[in-house]
């Protein structure tokens, strides 16, 4: 069976608002390989489901970023099985993370995570992210920890996932990398945007050797409110039409 009649066949057997939840969630992988935040085969993105169950979209284990396509996304349930027939199996250390955050919060209806290298440096920072960009504003009005405790494979460190992120968009899992949890796939797109541009500025801010100048809180405090101003309270969805196009030049087999 070819790609094409495979994508038919997935999208045929899924509601208008799955298959819609399905193209976003594909478009974000192949931006996340477009902006070199991909690890080869071994980070995450995932997408809740619209309707009534917790089933969540997730990545087949095995494919690179940008191979990724709408039907070759996993439908899993919270206890990791497989609600839909799929060849392909899932990072065990992916759904450890994002069931315990699907899980946990309602609104957490996108989870992306990733080991970008700038990310992954500042997450070995003792004083993480740094007040010294207009983007790291926006990072640090709603930012978690969480200690690193070993690849995420087992389910007694849930609690604590949970427990560190809280009710925050931005999470930097120590060590390790980037987490970013929005109600949508182009806010969630656009806070990890925003999360690995703070830390590339912050690493080579460092590596110019001069002193940094600091944001002062009293303006840290406003950013929610400056961020609703500039995206015209649109937050992602005002970038979103534009990332897609530029997905559709790169390559539109992520809509397959």
């Amino acid at each position: 069976m070819n790609q094409q009649s495979s994508s038919f066949s997935v999208r045929d057997r899924v509601t208008p608002e799955e298959w819609e939840q399905r193209v976003a969630l594909a478009a974000a992988y192949r931006l996340v390989a477009h902006f070199h935040w991909d690890d080869l085969i071994f980070t995450h993105l995932s997408a809740r489901v619209p309707g009534g169950e917790h089933h969540f979209l997730i990545n087949p284990y095995g494919m690179t970023f940008d191979e990724i396509t709408a039907s070759s996304l996993v439908k899993v349930d919270l206890d990791g099985n497989k609600v839909m027939d799929s060849p392909h199996d899932i990072n065990p250390a992916g759904f450890t993370i994002h069931s315990a955050i699907h899980a946990a919060r309602e609104d957490a209806h996108c989870v992306l995570h990733v080991h970008s290298i700038n990310g992954a440096a500042v997450s070995a920072q003792k004083d993480g992210v740094l007040p010294i960009s207009q983007q790291s504003m926006f990072v640090l009005s709603s930012l978690g920890y969480h200690d690193y405790e070993g690849v995420a494979l087992r389910a007694d460190e849930k609690p604590r996932l949970v427990r560190d992120l809280g009710a925050k968009s931005f999470f930097m899992l120590r060590n390790h990398g980037l987490l970013t949890v929005a109600g949508n796939v182009p806010d969630a797109f656009l806070f990890m945007y925003t999360f690995e541009s703070a830390c590339t500025i912050q690493v080579r801010a460092q590596a110019g050797g001069g002193e940094l100048v600091r944001i002062d809180p009293r303006i840290i405090a406003t950013a929610q409110q400056q961020a609703e101003t500039v995206t015209e309270s649109a937050i992602g969805a005002l970038a979103w039409p534009a990332l897609l196009r530029k997905v559709e030049r790169i390559d539109p087999s992520y809509r397959n």
